[in-house]
């Protein structure tokens, strides 16, 4: 599968709960790496209602001083663009200050991926885009992309920027299944860029749901040998988009149970079988 780094696993683990029990990140760091997760995805914001802004980066930015060398065997996502209080804002001002702030609580020189988080309606596309190109032309930030951008936000932006916008990161999973239709993934196919799914497992609500759905789930777990987590995932991942799901477990276990989501194996049936079940209806 070609992504927008050489680095970027397949599926990949997300910090935007890594603050919540206070503790040090290297035990649920290890797992992911164990698991073969590279892609480490974060944010300026995650950590914000429990540790502060900017913690989840910070705690990031530890683990990597206390593993030394592992930075070179990582692809390091973050994003920016949410000010609590505002809440958006994607002007040059603040964009660059939130790059540079980043770089200092990650600890790195570079990030890998840096990503407007939500798309903030009083930036022009065109002032976005030059601020994107600066960023990649500074030599701080690898690659470039969007976050929760609808299809025709995403068009627009493109329209102006001279650096390939490589990624886009939606919500989708069998809870949120909307990406399959409001042509998120059409467009990312179109123009070759890589989809992050975030909450591909709807927040945790699929390992708890009770309807139609926890049936299905449950019994094709029980076929692949897997648990009903790995189902979800693999789901999203069979897309042809070639969709990296975002794990947010903060749990080790479950961070490395969830690398299961490679094992299982679709027919059209069985995936279309969910989607009909996700959205309670037969397809026509």
């Amino acid at each position: 599968m070609m992504t927008f780094h050489p680095l970027a696993s397949d599926i990949g683990w997300g910090s935007w709960r890594l603050c919540e029990d206070g503790s040090h990140p290297l035990e649920r760091i290890d797992a992911a790496i164990e698991s073969g997760f590279t892609l480490f995805d974060t944010a300026d914001i995650y950590g914000a209602a429990s540790a502060g802004f900017g913690a989840a980066e910070a705690l990031l930015g530890e683990m990597l001083r206390d593993r030394p060398g592992l930075r070179d065997h990582i692809c390091l996502a973050t994003k920016g663009g949410i000010r609590p209080g505002v809440p958006y804002d994607s002007s040059r001002s603040h964009l660059l200050e939130a790059l540079e702030a980043s770089l200092r609580r990650l600890r790195v020189e570079r990030i890998d991926l840096y990503q407007i988080h939500r798309r903030d309606w009083l930036t022009r596309p065109d002032e976005l885009a030059a601020t994107l190109d600066m960023m990649v032309d500074s030599g701080k930030v690898g690659a470039v992309g969007v976050s929760n951008y609808a299809p025709s936000e995403l068009a627009a932006l493109r329209a102006f920027a001279r650096t390939p916008i490589l990624t886009t990161q939606p919500e989708f999973s069998l809870w949120h299944p909307q990406p399959l239709h409001d042509g998120t993934l059409d467009d990312a196919m179109t123009q070759g860029m890589t989809v992050l799914a975030w909450s591909p497992l709807g927040g945790g609500r699929l390992a708890g749901c009770t309807d139609r759905l926890a049936e299905a789930l449950g019994a094709l777990a029980g076929q692949q040998g897997v648990d009903v987590a790995a189902i979800a995932l693999s789901w999203v991942m069979a897309h042809p988009a070639g969709v990296i799901p975002i794990v947010g477990s903060q749990s080790p276990e479950r961070i490395r149970r969830a690398a299961d989501a490679r094992k299982v194996r679709w027919t059209r049936e069985d995936w279309y079988r969910l989607l009909e079940a996700a959205i309670g209806r037969r397809l026509p």
